[in-house]
């Protein structure tokens, strides 16, 4: 799931191949958070589930409040699985959450340039909202891959930004797609991250690479004001408000206005918003 690090341009340790250091566009606003507990193993990787059995062991990469983390370790029970993020204010939710749900699993603070881990450890290395933060998705995909055993595979799956649609049509929305774009790569990360998988994938080595893709859909009541409020937060609360006004890519007006347009969507009786994802599973 998405490798969480710390609010606004906090850095972590930069890639060993020499890329600069990385900035997660999110934060840790509570509406970021809201999203990353949301999401389980059927919901965020069933690309994956297929590839699992009991007594594998099993990496996640990015962990965020562990919810991916601990639907996968019930699924590979008694397998060792590890779940590591470079941001360390997030890992005390992730080991409460895994001591409540009774499972198996070491937590600890790591970067993903430089995995703490000999090489060929785990059956299965999995990142979910991974790499499309990244200024180096490639050094990461490799890293991955040394520390993926032979015969054993490498997960990721990372949205696309370009590719998410939604109806009713709101200028709103395109202005916060474009600005959104524009914010993060100021960062050096790539919000296209879906599309280009399979091609990073590749460049890291991998010559067996299955690509395929999934989505999201948010279109009932319930679904649509969640999502909406989600967004509506972060326009106005959350790092990437902060980043947008910093680097005077918007004003608080805008921001506001943004905020106004995600809640006119959420609204919308025929509202649905789609987010595109893609999915590799690299074996070797």
């Amino acid at each position: 799931m998405l490798l969480v690090m710390t609010a606004g341009d906090t850095n972590w340790s930069g890639s060993v191949t020499g890329a600069g250091p990385d900035t997660y566009t999110h934060g840790h606003h509570d509406s970021v958070l809201r999203s990353h507990r949301w999401r389980t193993a059927e919901n965020s990787c069933g690309y994956l589930l297929t590839q699992l059995a009991p007594g594998l062991d099993l990496l996640d990469v990015g962990c965020g409040p562990a919810t991916i983390t601990v639907d996968l370790a019930r699924r590979v029970a008694p397998g060792r699985v590890v779940a590591v993020d470079n941001a360390a204010a997030v890992l005390p939710e992730a080991r409460r959450r895994i001591a409540d749900a009774g499972v198996a699993v070491e937590v600890d603070q790591a970067d993903v340039y430089r995995l703490p881990f000999a090489d060929a450890s785990f059956d299965v290395v999995h990142a979910h909202q991974v790499l499309q933060h990244l200024t180096d998705p490639v050094a990461a995909l490799a890293e991955m891959r040394r520390v993926r055993r032979p015969g054993g595979v490498v997960a990721a799956r990372d949205s696309d930004y370009p590719a998410m649609a939604w109806f009713p049509e709101e200028p709103g929305l395109d202005r916060w797609l474009e600005l959104y774009l524009q914010v993060a790569r100021g960062n050096g990360a790539e919000p296209a991250a879906g599309r280009r998988l399979l091609g990073w994938a590749q460049a890291a080595g991998f010559a067996q690479v299955e690509p395929s893709a999934s989505v999201w859909c948010f279109a009932t009541p319930v679904e649509r004001a969640w999502w909406g409020d989600l967004w509506a937060e972060r326009m106005t609360g959350s790092a990437l408000a902060d980043q947008a006004l910093g680097r005077q890519l918007a004003d608080e007006a805008e921001l506001q206005q943004l905020a106004a347009a995600w809640r006119r969507w959420a609204s919308a009786p025929d509202g649905w918003f789609a987010v595109v994802h893609g999915e590799v599973l690299a074996r070797r």
